[in-house]
């Protein structure tokens, strides 16, 4: 007999616990480093011994309306997202409206160790990617021994 037998409600039960909480807690995320479920734009945080990389995905953004800054250890991208000429036209008449339209922003944390002096910017293919270099103290090196 399969030790691992769950019953048929188990996954159900699970999905009623999850949603018990997200109510609990009114939609607010359930930790500090998380976000809203789909918040815009997606982002991924990346780091290597150089830098740290930042890739916001934002396609149908002017990369002119995208504004880039850092204070006090904060990424901030912000922008807007203009709607397309058939979002603005009344025939035909949406069912399902899944794109995000409007002003947007998203902060990301830095590590202490970044230099907020040297940042990289560019927007390719609706990829914002942003490269955060590392103070050169931060960044490992070899130790000779005598």
């Amino acid at each position: 007999m399969n030790e691992f037998y769950f019953g048929t409600g188990l996954f159900d039960e699970v999905e009623r616990l999850q949603r018990q909480v997200a109510h609990a807690f009114n939609g607010r995320p359930l930790s500090i480093r998380s976000d809203r479920a789909g918040a815009f734009p997606s982002v991924n945080v990346g780091s290597t011994d150089d830098a740290v990389e930042i890739v916001a995905f934002v396609p149908g953004v002017d990369p002119a309306q995208i504004d880039v800054s850092i204070e006090k250890g904060l990424l901030t991208i912000s922008g807007e997202r203009k709607p397309t000429p058939s979002d603005t036209t009344p025939e035909p008449r949406a069912y399902a409206h899944e794109r995000f339209t409007g002003s947007f922003r998203r902060v990301v944390e830095l590590p202490q160790n970044v230099n907020p002096d040297d940042v990289q910017a560019r927007y390719v293919d609706g990829c914002l990617s942003i490269r955060v270099a590392k103070r050169e103290a931060s960044k490992p090196r070899s130790i000779q021994i005598q």
